[in-house]
């Protein structure tokens, strides 16, 4: 997969509250087309009056899991990324919530990876779920200490993998 060529030209929407994040992901993912906000209103807004291929939404700080709850709404696929929120029950809440991606903060360097696995997956008409474990289950396996993360939501699981979006 070449992300560069997949997201050449994407238009993109990102709500952070930290401006060094903000600046990173503009200059990670510098081939699209890029919106930023870094409070809850802004995003709110420009999720209300634009269009957007993705949107990548920070959790604390910005309420976003409300602007996830927007973006569906709005039909655009949502990208969770987070450091201090990194957790099984926010992992969870996203996915039941219909994000479609739950990535860290610590590995943004590869967002562009993260938002061609989406986009990629949606236009075949399946999971993101299922690019996302591939990718980064053993991260969370690491930081969740062990598996049982995974056998704990099986089923959750099971359907996500399954569902063709």
């Amino acid at each position: 997969m070449n992300s560069k060529k997949i997201l050449k030209g994407k238009k993109i929407l990102i709500v952070d509250d930290e401006a060094d994040v903000l600046e990173s992901l503009i200059e990670l993912l510098n081939m699209c087309k890029i919106d930023t906000a870094s409070t809850f209103e802004d995003g709110k807004k420009l999720l209300e009056d634009f269009s957007y291929d993705i949107a990548i939404l920070d959790i604390m700080g910005v309420k976003g899991f409300e602007l996830l709850e927007i973006a569906n709404d709005q039909k655009i696929p949502a990208l969770m990324l987070t450091a201090n929120a990194l957790s099984e029950e926010n992992l969870k809440k996203s996915i039941e919530d219909g994000a479609a991606y739950f990535a860290p903060k610590d590995k943004m360097a590869d967002i562009d990876i993260f938002v061609a696995d989406v986009l990629e997956a949606l236009e075949m008409k399946k999971s993101t779920w299922e690019k996302w474990f591939n990718r980064l289950g053993g991260f969370y396996d690491n930081r969740f200490h062990g598996t049982s993360w995974r056998d704990q939501e099986k089923k959750a699981w099971e359907k996500k993998m399954n569902t063709r979006f």
